[in-house]
């Protein structure tokens, strides 16, 4: 036991990585303080092993020694099914309706048992081979995997339907949920402030929401100051930027990194 303890540094990692780019931060899990934050872009034709690359040798405090490490996979290559249709013999079958899958894909799959259900996706094998050279053992998961559990956990006891949208650079996740009950969850990649508006009002029109009354929340890459956010809010009476609370502001972190780091800060 002793031992266990000495050995411990109380570190962990958390690396969140898609296509454009990524994120990384250490916690330090006893004084409860995230203590290293960045983000990097990647170039748009880069192969992302060689972005990789350039980010270890760029951050060597990458390669220090954690308690855990976690690798977020940051795509929409991914879809909830309840626990009691899935099947993990065929985890293919469930994403062919809303992503295009190859036989040579690898699928893994995330499960949420309090809420009976498994977030089936596609991770980035390359990405995970390379970082198994360098770090070691790690767990990995699917982003939308903690955006709807964190999001589910925070809607304990308010029965109206709450409307969240998760807003990155090229795409969005919309969140529905009830009480802890997940209603709706999709994806939609978009390239204007219009696009994210016509898909947002769309899943509200056919979720029966009145944008008189309905609640919207934005959480991600936004601001007040944001085209998107002004827009929403011109056609939108109950459109608000989303106050994070519980776990993600236990690290001390300022309520807007940890609005535009949601994903990254409750790993």
């Amino acid at each position: 036991m002793n031992d266990a303890i000495t050995t411990k540094n109380y570190k962990k990692l958390s690396l969140q990585i898609a296509a454009t780019g990524m994120s990384f931060c250490v916690f330090d899990t006893l004084n409860w303080e995230i203590t290293n934050f960045n983000y990097i872009a990647f170039g748009r034709h880069v192969p992302i092993e060689d972005e990789l690359w350039r980010v270890f040798v760029q951050y060597p405090e990458l390669k220090n020694s954690y308690d855990e490490i976690v690798v977020l996979h940051d795509n929409s290559f991914n879809t909830f099914v309840p626990n009691a249709l899935f099947d993990e013999n065929y985890p293919g079958s469930y994403l062919q309706y809303n992503t295009r899958v190859f036989e040579a894909d690898f699928f893994a799959w995330d499960v949420l048992p309090v809420y009976n259900m498994t977030n089936v996706y596609v991770p980035l094998m390359n990405v995970n081979n390379f970082l198994v050279e360098r770090l070691g053992a790690f767990d990995y998961k699917n982003t939308n995997t903690i955006l709807v559990e964190k999001l589910l956990d925070a809607s304990v006891n308010i029965d109206e339907k709450q409307v969240f949208a998760h807003i990155q650079e090229a795409h969005f996740e919309i969140v529905v949920v009830s009480n802890q009950k997940l209603l709706l969850y999709n994806s939609f990649e978009y390239s204007s402030p219009e696009d994210f508006l016509y898909y947002l009002l769309f899943t509200m029109e056919q979720l029966s929401l009145n944008p008189e009354t309905a609640k919207i929340l934005l959480l991600g890459n936004i601001t007040e100051a944001d085209p998107r956010f002004s827009l929403a809010y011109t056609y939108i009476r109950n459109v608000s930027l989303y106050e994070p609370h519980g776990p993600v502001l236990k690290w001390n972190a300022d309520k807007d990194a940890a609005l535009q780091n949601f994903i990254l800060f409750n790993s």
